[in-house]
């Protein structure tokens, strides 16, 4: 079987379509990518791809591009948010690579978009911007791909997509001069600061020169989900009233934000449906509380791609389904539990859970780093070989 000279239609220009569509191309397909956005990067905002996606990118023949535009952390910090002291620390870096065979790195969403934009286009994808889609009845095209995200109108059309929860936690996010910061306050790791009810992601990108944050708040209120709401910086300051020196030092030098809320999204029973699949959020959608959003969507078009070219349209749409379902349920469930270690309230619990991880980040942390290696150790490129 090939997928060589079919027709593929993929709605949807970010991480998930893009690379869906490179790697369908590399395959042989003729792809169409419509997006609705007549210019495809996003502002002010940065992500994380792990070992897991990095094999991906690599797979997708991605890998000097994107090592090019990527930042390379030292380690991941958990630190207290009060006091600024250290909870544990899971060495990156050179580490990484020791453990997974890959490197971690971050990075600023419209690099990576541009890495995965002319990856496609060199692969003969032809991207087509400003290209809305009111119903998919409008596509004739032997597969359909739906990268649409979060708010996938073809998952409420086809797949009768249920609505979905507010978490009651709601996230600010930005970039922040890497000159505006103190001296010292810059580290080259992906550091959160952990606290009763809310905690805050800082992490560089651009060689430094700019940070990310995402700083996440349990609340009442709603905010609607979506990544481009502004929201006055002052509000996210005193949000984070009484956190400590490091924090607020960070929180100072912020003079843009946008806020959204944060939702749970019920799981699919069924990602694909007669010739039409759902890929990335727009299927498993995540909180942001692993890491792993951008990285389940890179995998999803790997495993998608190779499996409609062993065994074509009807089979292949399926095995994609039992392949990738499971595990990113799997990592769906483990980024919602990381949020409740994230916020425990002061009191015992708090001390304990924080004690336990300092002995072990300390004095074996090895056996921390092993807590992840279901996740960054899985190759789904790797498949490839048994052919």
């Amino acid at each position: 079987m090939s997928i060589r000279d079919e027709e593929i239609t993929v709605l949807g220009g970010g991480i998930a379509g893009l690379a869906s569509a490179t790697a369908l191309a590399q395959r042989g397909a003729v792809v169409t990518v419509l997006e609705q956005a007549t210019e495809l990067g996003e502002v002010g905002a940065g992500l994380q791809v792990g070992p897991n996606g990095v094999a991906v990118l690599e797979a997708l023949g991605l890998r000097e591009t994107a090592a090019a535009v990527a930042n390379v952390p030292d380690a991941v910090e958990l630190l207290d948010m009060a006091s600024g002291g250290e909870v544990a620390r899971l060495p990156m870096g050179q580490a990484a690579v020791q453990r997974w065979g890959r490197p971690y790195w971050q990075f600023h969403r419209a690099d990576l978009l541009t890495v995965l934009s002319d990856g496609a286009r060199a692969a003969g994808v032809d991207i087509r911007l400003g290209r809305q889609v009111d119903t998919i009845k409008d596509i004739s095209a032997s597969v359909v791909i739906a990268a649409d995200g979060v708010r996938s109108a073809t998952r409420s059309e086809v797949f009768g997509g249920q609505p979905a929860s507010f978490t009651g936690q709601v996230a600010w996010r930005g970039i922040i001069p890497a000159e505006t910061l103190p001296k010292g306050a810059v580290k080259n790791a992906a550091t959160v600061y952990m606290g009763p009810g809310r905690h805050l992601v800082t992490y560089p990108m651009r060689g430094g020169t700019i940070i990310n944050f995402v700083a996440v708040e349990e609340r009442n209120s709603w905010a609607d989900e979506g990544w481009n709401i502004p929201d006055d910086p002052e509000n996210l300051r005193r949000a984070f009233s009484g956190a400590g020196q490091d924090v607020q030092s960070i929180l100072n030098a912020v003079d843009e934000t946008f806020l959204w809320g944060l939702f749970n999204h019920p799981y699919l029973p069924q990602w694909t449906k007669d010739n039409i699949a759902l890929v990335g959020d727009a299927c498993h959608p995540m909180l942001p509380y692993l890491a792993q959003g951008a990285v389940m969507a890179l995998e999803d078009a790997w495993v998608l791609a190779r499996e409609l070219d062993r065994s074509g349209v009807t089979e292949g749409l399926r095995a994609y389904e039992r392949i990738c379902k499971p595990r990113a349920t799997r990592v769906q469930k483990a980024a919602a539990s990381n949020a409740t270690a994230y916020h425990l309230n002061s009191g015992p619990s708090r001390l304990v859970a924080h004690a336990g991880l300092k002995v072990i980040s300390r004095l074996a942390p090895s056996a921390l780093l092993g807590r992840f290696d279901w996740l960054y150790g899985e190759d789904v490129t790797k498949l490839d070989l048994q052919r």
